[in-house]
């Protein structure tokens, strides 16, 4: 399987309010970015559809090194606390209804077609793909100002 990395971020001004997300795939000598954003949304929706959007990108089942600095994202997938919640039809273990099923429910589809590695990276610190991430995100938001 092809190797891919995918580093992806949202932003929220408000939370809700106007957001914007965006990702870098790189395979090989090939980099893609992407962005888009929202007038009404929140962070956590912006951070999912980044990865959503990113992941639709794969014409073929891949290997994916995913990097984002949403601990939601990360913990959500990596923890099979998202999982969880859609088989309790999504609710929480603490009884709660989960947040976002829509979005969750498109992201667990293609996270079954791929291999992916889950990788937590700080956000605003020194990492470049991340920090491309958080500018186009920014900037989508912007556009809804």
């Amino acid at each position: 399987m092809k190797q891919v990395t995918i580093y992806t971020d949202g932003a929220c001004s408000g939370n809700p309010g106007p957001g914007g997300w965006g990702a870098v795939l790189l395979y090989g000598a090939h980099r893609r970015e992407l962005s888009g954003g929202e007038a009404q949304t929140t962070n956590n929706r912006m951070e999912l559809t980044a990865v959503i959007e990113a992941l639709a990108l794969l014409k073929e089942p891949c290997i994916v090194e995913l990097w984002s600095d949403s601990k939601y994202v990360i913990d959500g997938l990596s923890k099979g606390w998202a999982k969880g919640w859609q088989k309790r039809g999504w609710i929480k273990s603490d009884k709660k209804p989960a947040l976002n099923p829509d979005l969750w429910e498109r992201l667990l589809a293609l996270c079954d077609v791929h291999t992916l590695h889950y990788h937590w990276v700080k956000g605003h610190a020194d990492t470049a793909e991340n920090n491309r991430c958080d500018e186009m995100a920014v900037a989508q938001s912007r556009k809804f100002k």
